[in-house]
């Protein structure tokens, strides 16, 4: 069975890279450094994205490092994973398909001592592929209209390290320290009466991101977890090239100019979540997210960045564990999520919410096992010029499990 699962993990892999190589990901990733990943770590997919109480026993949970107080014995951890995303934009007056595979992440996890854990992350962080024609703007004090065309590609990586430490039986800390690097490229022109502007921008990023957590198990079927995201600064420069088309004649503005530009602020990030387990093998996780964006003050030509809140709701089940019965081993899962979205558009929130599906099929007798989930959702909305995102999203992982340092009881 492990070696047919491998099998079959290797070749949905392989199926989901040539699934797709759309680099079209959302017309919102416009804003800021793009579009904001989502987790798909283990089960983390199948549950709704919740998990920050959750404790890192059978899998790596980055949602929250003082999980990491709770990785066993001996025990070294490994995940990978990607995702195929199918999505129909719709607007008042057309609809595109798009289809898009996304490598998800690459981690793994040892524990340090005997309370305590060390996990190594590398994920994309944000997307800013997208694709915008000839979308019809007002000019500000003026009865008039301007045309916009605008297509851009890159995003912002995640590099993190995190250390959780646990003590006694109850009480978890960890940190996490993310670095954050990668860049922009935008092309953007601009239709005014006869006259075209192009811009061409090329933006690189980099800084860094701490993340504290903590989780508390008030019994042995109750746990309550938190996290802070600390507010950071994200340096940015700009390299920068402007043209000007009128009569048919190109005028040269600028020609690869660097030069700094405004800086991307990161907010407080707030969350909290519980973890219950009842006694016949359900198990229910809730989270809450708190950003305060509005309190990073910078804003977007087209939008504004308000505060977002985040809930994740998800359910768990498993069969009592019967080595001989493969399929009372596998875990089934359900869940949604909902959040308000940190933009705001011409004063309407582009927001999102979707459910989904799993299962965690376990390879033997170790906690590896192949996580399969389905989600579809919504975001946006079709009304005042904005766009509404249908999504079917298939997320696939791999976590495997090995044991380490154990001597032979026999030779």
């Amino acid at each position: 069975m492990k070696n047919k699962i491998v099998f079959l993990s290797c070749l949905l892999l392989m199926s989901l890279t040539s699934f797709s190589q759309s680099i079209s990901s959302s017309p919102y990733s416009l804003y800021g450094v793009g579009s904001v990943y989502d987790s798909d770590f283990g089960m983390i997919p199948s549950i709704g994205g919740s998990g920050i109480a959750l404790p890192s026993t059978t899998f790596i949970n980055n949602l929250n490092p003082s999980s990491l107080g709770y990785l066993p014995q001996n025990h070294f951890m490994f995940d990978i994973g990607g995702k195929a995303i199918a999505t129909t934009y719709q607007s008042g007056s057309r609809t595109e398909n798009r289809n898009n595979f996304q490598f998800s992440h690459i981690a793994f996890a040892f524990p340090v001592t005997k309370n305590s854990g060390f996990s190594v992350a590398l994920r994309p962080y944000s997307s800013a592929a997208f694709k915008i024609s000839n979308l019809k703007l007002p000019i500000e004090n003026s009865q008039e209209y301007y045309y916009m065309t605008a297509t851009g590609s890159g995003g912002l990586n995640n590099f993190d390290f995190s250390y959780g430490y646990r003590f006694g039986k109850k009480v978890s800390a960890g940190v996490s320290a993310a670095l954050l690097f990668g860049n922009t490229v935008d092309d953007r022109s601009f239709l005014v009466i006869n006259s075209i502007t192009t811009i061409h921008k090329k933006t690189d990023y980099n800084g860094v991101r701490a993340t504290i957590g903590a989780q508390y198990k008030i019994d042995s079927t109750l746990t309550i977890g938190t996290t802070f995201k600390v507010p950071t600064q994200i340096k940015a420069s700009k390299v920068q090239t402007v043209k000007t088309i009128s009569d048919e004649v190109v005028t040269t503005v600028e020609s690869d100019v660097a030069s700094d530009t405004d800086d991307y602020y990161m907010p407080l990030e707030i969350g909290v979540g519980i973890n219950k387990r009842f006694k016949n093998n359900l198990s229910m996780t809730l989270d809450y997210e708190k950003s305060l964006w509005s309190d990073s003050n910078q804003s977007e030509l087209y939008g504004n960045f308000v505060n977002q809140d985040r809930f994740a709701l998800g359910f768990t089940y498993r069969g009592k564990r019967n080595i001989r019965k493969y399929w009372d081993s596998v875990e089934y899962a359900a869940g949604a999520n909902f959040d308000t979205g940190y933009l705001e558009v011409d004063g309407k929130r582009v927001n999102n919410a979707a459910i989904s599906i799993g299962l965690s099929l376990p390879i033997e007798n170790t906690y590896s096992a192949l996580n399969i989930s389905y989600s579809y959702g919504q975001r946006g909305r079709i009304s005042d010029n904005l766009i509404k995102e249908n999504y079917h999203k298939i997320s696939l992982n791999l976590s495997l499990d090995g044991i380490w340092f154990v001597k032979r009881k026999i030779e």
